[in-house]
């Protein structure tokens, strides 16, 4: 059986088990369980702490797992490799520091620097030649530079708020762009092909939709270039030979967009199909 570790909280695990679910996979239903078997599937799932993820993959105790990218890079188990990026849980990891004190990463040398994510930030200024001294933390790691435990922080970012609350500026590049990740042992084990290909239906499915219209047959160049569709739109014949059905592909957060735009050509009896699972 294949055994797959799953995260069992925090904030990609809910998505995490969904698109294992829309992948037809029977997960668990008790948020207690923390271990599942689906026979049908021939699976094993392995509910854990999302940091620990690396590990377990890394030491080959289990085969895959879903973790962040962020979760991986920190774990620095040279066993364990990002397979896919799955499309969600994104983030971004930046410095920041009291305003005006910092401007470029090389600021920080012999700085202390406060981060939950020690092994990440410790690789990053590796690569840049910038030695700090790393002060571990489990969270609330904005309220390190004002309680006096660190000079600068390496942190989560989406909009800056909360560092502008606690007082600090951003600076320096981007540390990480992390997401949501497959992630596997070094020796690819029986059942992960079918895995990675059912989670790539998952993601197809939620960034394409159908649309089907019918199209008078002189209209057909110019309405393909408006939807040209992952390979080719099918077309099919009407009983009426001046027509054709025509059905497509196109990204979810354009359809509306497109709709409007074959509309405007001529097409007509435009409809939008969600797409519930994929093999491309």
């Amino acid at each position: 059986m294949l055994r797959i570790a799953v995260p069992n909280k925090g904030s990609l695990a809910e998505t995490a088990s969904e698109m294992l679910s829309e992948a037809g996979y029977t997960g668990r239903r008790d948020p207690k369980d923390l271990h599942v078997i689906d026979p049908r599937n021939e699976v094993e799932f392995f509910y854990l702490r999302p940091k620990d993820i690396a590990t377990y993959v890394g030491s080959g105790a289990l085969d895959v797992g879903i973790t962040g990218r962020d979760l991986l890079l920190d774990a620095r188990m040279p066993g364990a490799r990002e397979i896919e990026a799955l499309g969600f849980g994104d983030s971004t990891f930046r410095f920041a520091g009291p305003p005006g004190r910092f401007s470029t990463v090389a600021d920080l040398d012999g700085m202390r620097v406060a981060t939950a994510y020690p092994g990440l930030v410790d690789g990053f200024l590796d690569d840049h030649g910038v030695a700090v001294d790393l002060v571990p933390l489990d969270g609330a790691v904005e309220s390190a530079v004002r309680l006096g435990v660190a000079d600068a922080v390496a942190d989560v970012v989406s909009t800056g708020t909360t560092l502008r609350q606690a007082g600090l500026e951003i600076f320096g590049p981007v540390i990480l762009e992390s997401e949501a990740v497959l992630i596997g042992a070094p020796d690819e084990a029986e059942g992960t092909a079918t895995l990675l290909r059912r989670l790539r239906g998952v993601m197809v499915a939620r960034r394409f939709v159908l649309i089907d219209y019918d199209l008078p047959v002189a209209l057909i160049d110019e309405a393909v270039a408006l939807a040209p569709g992952i390979e080719s739109p099918t077309i099919s014949p009407l009983r009426d030979p001046e027509w054709v059905a025509v059905r497509v592909m196109t990204p979810r957060n354009s359809a509306n967009q497109v709709m409007d735009a074959l509309y405007a050509l001529g097409a007509r009896a435009i409809l939008v199909t969600a797409i519930h699972n994929a093999r491309l």
